[in-house]
């Protein structure tokens, strides 16, 4: 059916009156366009046709535990796109495993005024959301442009067809961000769902939809180097067959194990810094929390009061925070993630590690409560050492999970 000229002004005049969405408000204007059928069946068939090619409604977030993978949730759920066996939408947690899943990486750095202290448990150094969409199965529309104008034309292209869509931006540079706050190269991907009057309406995880100007959000976008006016948006409800879904699965489990266990290369990062990563990372970080003595240890980088106090609270942001992290350190939803890709043709085996890390969920829990940003300078020691013997049986199990399960990966292959 042929789409009026000025259907964004319509729309927009139509949200205005009644307070619909962009999507909703959209398929009311289309719906009421007249058509012109030759005959009554073919008016029947269009009928049919149009019902059956209306959107789901953009859903709210809803029990978050990764951050990326539930906003893709649901962008491709909006967009019609679903699971092959099931119909229904593809799950947060397939989607996280299919972006790789867990990992682990730690790294401090010493400042003048303070001590940095990073924690990474999801799949890293690897680009989640590039292996999320390039495993899912779904036809993704994927645009950069150095041209805020042609971002602005293919943003606009999306939001006509009816879709969400994904624009990355710089954190700093959001209007509603304490810049100082935040590093300058943090970026994070937000969902664009339609406009509002003049502003675009904007989806950020929070639960409800803030506005933003087209032209503050074309500058916060603008601020990414590497990647400027990046979008993304699905522009059919295809997805993949169940033997595709079987396969992007393998290839992710057998990236999710090697990252863990360093028998895999990781990508951009030199070698002399894989020490900070996998197993190899919980290890080499419960020996430094041990360490009382030498400049690496953490006794001495956080001997400050002030220091040790940032540096705690920074692990405990990382470990409870959505973005780079999240409750159980993600090994619950991993646990998740293996049950639903147990159900995919010939990885039933699968199912068979989940309790291995459900088991190490509750590792990870007991970690993460384990830490005292309120303790005293003079007691760090004991409590580091605290922190390090929990460590070492999360490196353990974590070491027999991923070993176990690369097993059964490579015997089904």
């Amino acid at each position: 059916m042929a789409q009026p000229k000025n259907l964004k002004k319509l729309t927009r005049d139509r949200m205005a009156r009644t307070g619909e969405s962009y999507t909703t408000a959209r398929k009311h204007i289309l719906s009421a366009k007249p058509g012109r059928p030759a005959n009554a069946l073919e008016a029947a068939e269009a009928a049919a046709l149009a019902e059956e090619a209306e959107l789901p409604e953009y859903p709210a977030p809803d029990n978050v535990t990764q951050y990326d993978a539930a906003l893709w949730h649901r962008v491709l759920t909006q967009a019609g796109v679903t699971h092959p066996l099931t119909k229904e939408p593809m799950s947060e947690a397939l989607l996280a495993g299919l972006a790789g899943g867990i990992g682990f990486m730690v790294f401090t750095f010493q400042y003048e005024d303070v001590t940095t202290a990073t924690v990474v448990t999801r799949a890293h150094p690897e680009p989640y959301t590039s292996n999320l969409l390039a495993r899912c199965g779904a036809k993704v529309n994927e645009r950069t442009t150095g041209s805020a104008r042609l971002a602005a034309d293919y943003l606009d292209a999306g939001l006509d067809a009816g879709r969400a869509v994904v624009v990355r931006a710089s954190v700093a540079a959001l209007p509603w961000v304490d810049g100082d706050a935040v590093e300058e190269s943090d970026s994070i991907d937000l969902v664009v769902v339609g406009e509002h009057g003049d502003d675009l309406l904007i989806d950020d995880g929070s639960g409800s939809l803030t506005p933003i100007s087209p032209e503050d959000l074309a500058f916060a976008r603008a601020k990414r180097k590497k990647d400027k006016h990046w979008q993304a948006w699905i522009p059919t409800s295809t997805g993949p067959s169940a033997a595709a879904l079987a396969a992007s699965v393998r290839e992710a489990v057998a990236q999710t194990t090697g990252r863990l266990l360093g028998t895999r290369e990781l990508e951009g990062i030199p070698a002399h810094f894989a020490k900070n990563f996998g197993v190899a990372g919980m290890v080499n970080w419960a020996e430094r929390l041990r360490d009382t003595t030498t400049k690496k240890g953490w006794t001495q980088i956080f001997d400050d009061p002030a220091r040790l106090e940032s540096g705690l609270n920074q692990i405990l942001g990382f470990l409870t925070d959505t973005r780079f992290g999240g409750v159980g350190a993600l090994r619950g939803q991993y646990a998740d993630f293996l049950t639903e890709a147990a159900t995919l043709p010939g990885l039933e085996p699968l199912a068979a590690h989940a309790s291995d890390y459900a088991h190490l969920a509750q590792d990870w829990i007991v970690f993460t409560d384990l830490i005292d940003p309120d303790i005293a300078a003079a007691d760090r020691s004991a409590h580091f050492a605290t922190l390090a013997d929990q460590l070492e049986v999360i490196a353990q199990a974590e070491e027999a999970a991923a070993t176990a399960l690369a097993q059964t990966l490579a015997d089904l292959s």
